[in-house]
């Protein structure tokens, strides 16, 4: 993934997939959440998906979700998103769920929260079709 300037600005996507509004990346829940995706596909993360739920929930203002194709491999991303985040930003998890399992890890960084599943998990939860009125940040977009 392609380093990001921090004085551009990009568009989100919104769940029918037009543009809905602009984000600014200056804003460090946005800089969290793609550290926290970064860090994800330094691990062979899949699908990573970015939802702005700042409008449609109190609980953070982004959600990150990874799919792991192992218990190791979700684990290691777990473990290699808290390392990058730690090293990079200063910040650890506020609250991390479901290490021992290892098919469903959630990070909590309060203005972020991650979640790392196994398919089977993220298919039978269906995160993005729960939060589908949540905006889609294109990674790839702000990384260009």
């Amino acid at each position: 993934m392609p380093k990001i300037s921090e004085t551009q600005s990009s568009s989100v996507l919104g769940s029918d997939g037009t543009v809905s509004q602009s984000i600014d990346l200056q804003d460090s829940s946005l800089r969290l959440a793609l550290a926290i995706a970064h860090a994800a596909e330094e691990r062979k993360g899949a699908d990573i998906t970015l939802l702005r739920v700042t409008e449609v929930s109190s609980l953070a203002d982004y959600f990150v979700i990874v799919t792991g194709f192992s218990k190791v491999q979700v684990r290691a991303i777990a473990r290699a998103i808290e390392e990058s985040v730690e090293q990079n930003l200063l910040k650890t998890p506020i609250r991390q769920e479901g290490q021992a399992e290892g098919s469903w890890i959630l990070q909590d960084y309060g203005d972020v929260i991650v979640h790392i599943l196994m398919p089977q998990e993220r298919d039978f939860y269906g995160l993005e079709a729960f939060w589908g009125h949540a905006e889609r940040v294109n990674v790839e977009a702000l990384a260009s």
